[in-house]
């Protein structure tokens, strides 16, 4: 039952923009930009069927896409990172999720749940105030 693997996002339909990474780096990060932004088109993607894209779209709200990574200081590591964030929200918003099958509760669940819904209304009695005309008898 394995299911077929879900197609990746073609580079050539990723734009990929530069920017100065924020954070600690010393003097080295004031003057290179290597914070990586990818983004993506998914209604112009020629890679997916338009249901896939509607499943992207709905997911995640927007027709164009955005992934960023700055967490090296290599400006092509960044990039590589980003591109695979981007296509990982793709994989989870293509994955399909099961049908849950609903089941009874068990007997001993039943009981369980019996027995401490006794209890919460024991506690809750003793938090009242006592009756006065019970002890007036």
């Amino acid at each position: 039952m394995n299911e077929p693997s879900l197609p990746q996002i073609p580079e050539e339909e990723i734009e990929i923009s530069f920017s100065r990474s924020s954070g600690p780096g010393g003097q080295h990060v004031n003057k290179s930009s290597t914070k990586a932004l990818a983004i993506w088109n998914v209604s112009s993607s020629t890679a997916f069927t338009p249901e896939q894209k509607e499943r992207i779209i709905a997911k995640h709200g927007s027709e164009i896409l955005q992934a960023s990574n700055q967490e090296t200081r290599s400006q092509l590591e960044n990039r590589k990172r980003a591109i695979q964030k981007l296509n990982k929200m793709v994989q989870q918003a293509l994955e399909v999720e099961k049908d849950r099958i609903p089941t009874q509760a068990t007997f001993a669940s039943r009981i369980k749940r019996l027995f401490k819904k006794k209890i919460h209304s024991e506690i809750k009695k003793l938090r009242k105030k006592p009756d006065i005309d019970e002890f007036a008898d």
